[in-house]
């Protein structure tokens, strides 16, 4: 089993920045593509950004020149930098991986969550 946990949410006024991370453990396993959903009050869950193995990174229209997504594959972590942040990104926010677990095959993981919040 592989395990997400995030960290690095919190409050921030408009226009500020917050930087999220998350760590993935397990045991013989290895992960393809790492990213971060949102989800905000009475809203579904969307998608924010992804990043592939190889470091190629992909973002949703509307945080495309505010947020970064990057990883580390050797210790297993991705981050959020989230800039130029305005109320409408409040959410909680998930982390997501997915991979290969050696005799089991195919993996699709979410962290906890971590709530941002962005006062106008």
């Amino acid at each position: 089993q592989v395990q997400l946990v995030e960290s690095g949410g919190g409050l921030v006024q408009a226009g500020g920045s917050l930087r999220l991370s998350c760590v993935a453990s397990g045991s013989f396993f290895s992960i393809n593509s790492m990213g971060w959903y949102r989800q905000a009050p009475g809203k579904q869950r969307e998608w924010v950004a992804t990043i592939t193995s190889g470091g190629a990174p992909n973002y949703a229209n509307s945080v495309k020149g505010r947020f970064a997504v990057s990883r580390d594959n050797a210790k297993n972590m991705v981050w959020l930098q989230m800039n130029s942040l305005n109320p409408e990104d409040t959410a909680v926010y998930y982390c997501h991986a997915d991979g290969t677990i050696v005799g089991r095959g195919h993996y699709d993981e979410w962290g906890q969550g971590t709530q941002v919040t962005v006062s106008s």
